[in-house]
């Protein structure tokens, strides 16, 4: 009976709270349950180039969104399209496979509001040019192209037929990384000190990705410097990389496994990332922010469920999340949901150009230096500015 007094009233007769606004599920399901949108109606054609890694998660994406119209899918992989037309039971009549031959379809059809693009990182910039001249829009996995000056191209090119040019780094739109970063910009740490990024692959990709892909620093590095300046909203004016290839096969393509990288900040903050190709126990994904008045962290996901097994020799779980895909799923899902309302104009691009050049600028600059062993300074200009 001693806390009967703290007894609340029947929670009926009070208004309830609100779901928390990073419940992006729960608040789709309210919107199917009504049938209702905080945006219009309108559908938007798409058409994805490349079905790999990423254009795998994206079609399905995109079959599944109901603001968007799926129009064409283009892999020059013949046997591969016709496993899509029969996996996914896709119309022809409403949907055309074809192989990039035949690409100029999808760029001569006004239905086509835009262009996905996940194909092999050498075809970017070809495909963003013919997309922006015939005036598509254009949500492309990075890198926009192989090197900045192109990249400063196609930026240049979106701007003059004013079509968004989207580069897709999708961990910005992570729940737990969105909100960390919200919380951080908010001054819940105070001034930030070190941000940390722990990120390590699983599976080991395929030797034949690793020699397309750019090389791990443009590859896969981009994504952990993107998370630092992300939060920080700051650019590093030092860097420094120590850099290995432990995996023999990897060596033998003068590409790196293990990657310990520092960024260094005017500000006083220092940017430490933890990389490596394979990790045994699955895709680990750590983010902490620490500052003067405490420390914001994001951890591994829970995998399959939350399941603890007890027994004489200890507790067991299982493992973290495999992949990518499974750990950022409903990231891949936010950035088409993001892009959409950048197409409706209710919102800005996420995804700057000066975003994607500061960290373009920053992987070259810590590969620079994990050749060379020395630290690389780096200046920027007023107009190079990130937020």
């Amino acid at each position: 009976m001693a806390t009967l007094k703290y007894k609340l009233p029947s929670p009926y007769t009070t208004v309830a709270s609100p779901p928390p606004v990073e419940d992006e599920a729960y608040t789709r399901h309210l919107q199917d349950l009504r049938l209702t949108s905080p945006s219009n109606n309108q559908t938007y054609g798409v058409a994805i180039f490349g079905i790999g890694r990423a254009g795998t998660i994206h079609l399905r994406n995109l079959l599944n969104n109901r603001r968007t119209e799926l129009l064409y899918v283009v892999d020059d992989d013949v046997n591969k399209l016709q496993k899509i037309k029969n996996y996914y039971s896709i119309n022809t009549n409403t949907t055309q496979l074809i192989t990039s031959k035949d690409g100029k379809l999808v760029y001569q059809d006004p239905r086509v509001r835009f262009v996905v693009i996940s194909s092999p990182t050498f075809t970017h910039e070809e495909l963003i040019r013919e997309a922006l001249t015939n005036r598509k829009a254009v949500f492309c996995e990075k890198p926009i192209a192989d090197n900045i000056e192109s990249t400063i191209k196609m930026f240049q090119l979106a701007k003059q037929v004013n079509q968004p040019l989207f580069s897709a780094f999708n961990r910005r739109f992570d729940p737990s990384y969105l909100s960390l970063r919200n919380r951080v910009r908010a001054g819940e740490v105070g001034k930030v000190l070190t941000v940390k990024v722990h990120s390590r692959d699983s599976p080991l990709p395929t030797l034949e990705y690793l020699k397309i892909s750019g090389g791990f620093f443009h590859d896969s590095c981009v994504h952990d410097i993107d998370q630092i300046l992300f939060a920080l909203g700051e650019l590093p004016d030092k860097v420094v990389s120590f850099s290995h290839a432990n995996i023999p096969e990897i060596k033998a393509i003068d590409d790196y496994d293990n990657i310990s990288a520092l960024l260094s900040f005017p500000s006083g903050a220092n940017g430490i990332i933890d990389l490596n190709r394979h990790c045994t126990y699955g895709y680990e994904q750590r983010l902490e922010v620490f500052g003067e008045k405490g420390m914001l962290k994001a951890e591994n996901k829970a995998a399959l469920d939350n399941v603890e097994f007890y027994t004489e020799k200890g507790v067991s779980k299982v493992p973290i999340d495999y992949s990518f895909a499974s750990r950022f799923k409903e990231a891949y899902e936010m950035e088409i949901e993001h892009f959409v309302e950048v197409l409706d104009g209710t919102t800005e691009l996420r995804v700057t150009e000066n975003t994607n050049l500061a960290v373009s600028k920053i992987a070259t600059a810590l590969e620079e230096s994990a050749r060379s062993g020395k630290i690389v300074h780096l200046t920027w200009t007023a107009k190079e500015a990130i937020n």
